[in-house]
């Protein structure tokens, strides 16, 4: 064979590679007595190969599962970048790759420098020292040829960008990599046993978009956590900053006296928002969940997060302190009698301003309780647009909100029990240290609203805040990094 015929032979393995084929090449040698070896002899491939006349290429597809495509389009829009490391041809995998949209269509109108970047055999890469590797435009999302040592490279080289690694592989040689990866998925069907033992995951069905199942529940899980925290955090505010400023309520005996009973307070959290709680923990994932960049490694304590408790719990205290504060001085005399802490006797009527103060406060979080649970539903959003593209902008509000019947049921239970709590006799006066209330609860009403509207006033904010920090901020959000699909 001459140089001519090899140059015209690699030229059209080339034009095969980049239709995505995976090529073979077939050669054959005349069999004759002289050649023939005997089972039990050792094969010499050198002796083997050699003398062969060249009779072809073979261009074999093996398409992408029809899922692929969408899965990988979607790993961007919710700021996943996939990166594909395979053993296949350069030109295969480049094929392959736009095929499924790992690389931009138009590859071929990405700069020259970002483009190199993008596609790279082990051999380039693996001569890349760490620093040449850290000064690249981007880290390359095609690897062909790929050893095993090289991807292990590839996860150091994300890990140094502060990317949180995720590896996908079947073989042996994919164990190495599997286990340094901070999640190594396995395949379950087609992947070996030393590759399942490396990972921390196995893909039962082998299909990629399941991976992209298993992010969103876990976004939806992480979510979840947020939201119940951020419930019953704010609560724990609030209650602690009407009896921390509660104190400053002097009887005649200068003791302070408590806008809330301790009963009232272990109800509240026990009872009232313990049930809401984990209801909020069964919401299902927002729309735009998978829309949004991953988590920072911050966890759920975002700065977001810590203020929204501090705002939440120190408005609902401050309502909750405005109702005691309205009911005593407001319609009553401001007596606060003596011993009211401790009991209510029929002998010492002075104590019925306090205890029907102390109701008035103790309905007041409570409902703020209920409320604030049905607004952590989403964070940002109001509780009147959860679903940003509902036509229904009047009562989609109504859907939302029967729409997770645990937690539904648990705002209208702990809304049902409030009544005998306040109106049994013995069970309040005795227990929790309060008597029933009458025309207080129109104080308990315009206190709702006013909760309603300082919550969603915050919320709009943080909206406003968030809109023009991205303004400012002109860097591409994964919905703009998607690549253009063929």
């Amino acid at each position: 064979m001459t140089d001519h015929h090899r140059e015209k032979i690699i030229e059209n393995m080339e034009e095969l590679a980049k239709l995505g084929l995976r090529v073979l090449a077939l050669a054959h040698r005349p069999y004759t007595p002289e050649t023939q070896l005997l089972e039990d002899a050792d094969l010499n491939r050198e002796d083997v190969e050699n003398d062969l006349c060249f009779l072809g290429l073979i261009g074999l597809y093996d398409p992408p599962r029809p899922e692929t495509a969408g899965s990988i389009q979607a790993c961007y829009q919710a700021g996943i970048v996939v990166h594909m490391v395979t053993g296949d041809h350069p030109g295969t995998a480049k094929a392959i790759a736009q095929q499924v949209g790992i690389l931009p269509a138009d590859f071929n109108a990405v700069a020259a420098d970002v483009a190199d970047a993008m596609v790279m055999t082990a051999s380039q890469f693996d001569k890349l020292t760490d620093e040449e590797v850290d000064a690249l435009p981007t880290l390359p999302l095609v690897i062909a040829r790929c050893a095993p040592q090289t991807k292990v490279r590839m996860i150091d080289a994300l890990h140094r960008r502060g990317r949180f690694a995720a590896m996908t592989g079947d073989g042996v040689n994919d164990s190495p990599s599997l286990k340094h990866a901070d999640v190594g998925i396995a395949m379950g069907q087609a992947g070996s046993d030393v590759a399942k033992d490396a990972s921390d995951i196995i893909l039962t069905d082998d299909n990629f978009a399941s991976i992209l199942n298993a992010v969103e529940e876990g976004r939806r899980i992480f979510d979840n956590i947020q939201k119940f925290v951020l419930h019953l955090l704010s609560e724990n505010i609030a209650q602690a900053c009407t009896l921390l400023i509660g104190l400053a309520f002097k009887d005649a005996d200068n003791q302070s006296v408590f806008p809330l009973s301790p009963v009232e307070i272990l109800w509240v959290i026990m009872i009232t928002s313990g049930m809401p709680d984990m209801g909020l923990g069964m919401e299902v994932a927002a729309p735009d969940i998978m829309n949004r960049p991953p988590q920072s490694k911050q966890g759920i304590f975002t700065w977001e997060v810590i203020i929204d408790i501090l705002v939440y719990g120190v408005w609902t205290a401050a309502l909750c302190l405005t109702a005691f504060s309205i009911r005593m001085w407001g319609f009553g005399d401001g007596n606060l009698a003596s011993g009211c802490n401790k009991e209510w006797s029929e002998e010492i009527k002075d104590c019925e301003l306090v205890f029907r103060a102390r109701a008035t406060t103790f309905v007041c979080l409570t409902w703020f309780a209920l409320f604030l649970a049905w607004e952590m539903v989403n964070l940002r959003r109001s509780f009147f647009r959860m679903q940003p593209k509902s036509k229904k902008y009047f009562t989609q509000w109504m859907y939302d909100v029967w729409r997770n019947k645990f937690l539904f049921w648990s705002v209208m239970a702990g809304w049902i029990t409030m009544f005998p709590i306040l109106y049994i006799p013995v069970l309040n006066d005795v227990v929790f240290k309060h008597k029933p209330i009458t025309w207080e609860w129109g104080i308990v009403a315009v206190e709702a609203v006013l909760f309603f509207i300082g919550v969603e006033a915050w919320k709009w904010a943080k909206r406003v805040f968030f809109r023009r920090r991205a303004r400012k901020n002109p860097q591409l959000t994964p919905l703009e990094q998607i690549p253009e699909q063929p």
